[in-house]
């Protein structure tokens, strides 16, 4: 084929710098966010930031209330407006609604020290009175604990496993075993659960000053814990009662000794802290219909160097570095200001939608989809994809990720139709007031919400009630 030139014209979507950085941080987490305006920060000298964003954390308790001071009223006046010559990103200005404290601001308590169990067992061990070579063979056995408090290796194994000339024999380690044992937690130092909850009993049945159980109770429960823990999880109360020829209220007694111990007494000793989630909106009731409005905490105050920016006005072409660096801190404080804006017109018309929802709790959820609210605002649907995914708004039922407010259509009787939250939430209510002698049995909840008009089949129950964490009816069952 002979070659040739050809000029053809065509026209592509090509993402300017400036559009990737928006659409970045749209999709972005509070926590991601704030790494990436730390890590600008430390490129950019242009920029600066002007709020501590440690300062005015706002901390969610699990009630889903705000622990703070009184907020400021609301703003009703248009979106933040950034400064294009170098002004401040200021969530207070012409802001999007948002709320501010009126008052002094709390911050956020400083989390205490915890003790890890390792560190726990060695206090107990430094106070115990024995020779150096059981202390130093317990504390072998203490650094081979898992984070449950669990022995994995037997004595034998850890015997084996150390050097020939220390000449530590098999016996010595048992003996040092059975010390660990004898520390807090009660059950630490076993090799399985078995002999953990054993550990426990025996702990409860040597504590006579805090007024241990009933022999037989505690005799019961031991031969449940020795001969038949599988029966017992499983919930086979029958077998259970033909094996150790008890009545009901004998074995019920068991079961509960049973259930007050730990089954991973290391547990609690755990290094890592439980996270807790900053909503980036908080909903409100204003004169009677709920209004969706940005937290301050989780909005950073941006602003370009005013020193720098009037250097560079005066020597225009004197160092391009420095003026690109100026164009994309500009970029940086005018998209933060978009992603906000953004956030804030969706949670709104998210919340318009479910307003039920924010006055009766999830059995009023109704059903929500992208398209709805990417055609109400204009926007595309992976626009609202991104906005609602790791976003969180605080509601008088507790703080939820946007995407939870959505939700498949199911239909009713009477022709209209609900959200599959919905049905999720009446499922919860119709377990946790059922009989527990005698639970619902999926058929019979299906049955049950079809009088109160959902069509809703028995396997979608089963979804529901997965997807819920709930057991099946034979684990829901007790005496």
């Amino acid at each position: 084929m002979k070659p040739s030139l050809q000029l053809r014209q065509t026209q592509q979507l090509a993402l300017t710098p400036q559009l990737q950085q928006s659409i970045r941080l749209l999709q972005l987490s509070t926590l991601e966010l704030n790494q990436e305006i730390e890590q600008a920060l430390a490129d950019n000298p242009l920029l600066e930031r002007l709020d501590d964003p440690f300062a005015d954390c706002v901390r969610v308790a699990a009630s889903g209330s705000l622990e703070g001071r009184a907020t400021a009223p609301e703003r009703e006046s248009g979106s933040a407006r950034g400064d294009d010559e170098g002004g401040p990103y200021e969530p207070a200005g012409e802001g999007g609604r948002t709320l501010a404290d009126d008052d002094e601001r709390d911050y956020p308590q400083l989390a205490a020290a915890t003790t890890s169990l390792r560190e726990h067992l060695g206090e107990q061990l430094a106070a115990t009175r024995c020779t150096r070579r059981d202390r130093a063979l317990v504390q072998l056995l203490i650094d081979a604990l898992d984070d449950d408090g669990f022995l994995e290796s037997s004595p034998a194994e850890v015997a084996r496993m150390l050097p020939a000339e220390l000449e530590v024999s098999e016996e010595e380690l048992a003996t040092a075993l059975r010390l660990l044992q004898s520390f807090d937690p009660a059950g630490v130092g076993a090799s399985d659960l078995r002999e953990c909850l054993q550990l426990q009993l025996d702990r409860r049945a040597a504590d006579t000053a805090a007024g241990h159980p009933r022999d037989d109770t505690l005799r019961l429960a031991r031969a449940i814990v020795d001969r038949h823990l599988e029966s017992l999880a499983s919930k086979d109360f029958s077998r259970l009662r033909r094996a150790l020829r008890c009545d009901d209220d004998a074995l019920r007694d068991a079961q509960a000794l049973i259930q007050q111990l730990d089954p991973r007494p290391g547990a609690r000793f755990g290094s890592e802290h439980a996270g807790f989630v900053v909503p980036d909106v908080i909903a409100r009731r204003v004169r009677g219909s709920w209004v969706a409005a940005l937290n301050p905490a989780v909005m950073p105050r941006l602003r370009v160097n005013d020193a720098y920016a009037q250097v560079l006005k005066l020597n225009r072409g004197a160092a391009p570095g420095l003026t690109g660096q100026l164009q994309e801190a500009r970029w940086l404080i005018k998209n933060l200001q978009q992603r906000f804006e953004t956030i804030l017109r969706v949670a709104q018309a998210i919340v318009d939608r479910q307003r039920s929802f924010f006055s009766h709790g999830a059995v009023a959820m109704r059903p929500l989809v992208l398209r709805e609210i990417a055609d109400a605002l204009g926007l595309h649907e992976s626009t609202i994809s991104r906005v609602t995914s790791r976003k969180y708004i605080l509601t008088p039922f507790g703080t939820f990720e946007l995407k939870y407010f959505f939700g498949s259509r199911l239909a009713t009787d009477s022709g209209g139709a609900t959200s599959g939250t919905a049905v999720r939430a009446m499922i919860r209510q119709l377990i946790e007031t059922e009989n527990p002698a005698d639970p619902l049995p999926d058929g019979r909840i299906s049955e049950l919400l079809a009088e109160q008009g959902f069509v809703v089949a028995r396997r979608t129950v089963a979804k529901y009630r997965e997807s819920l964490r709930i057991p099946t009816v034979s684990r829901r069952k007790t005496l």
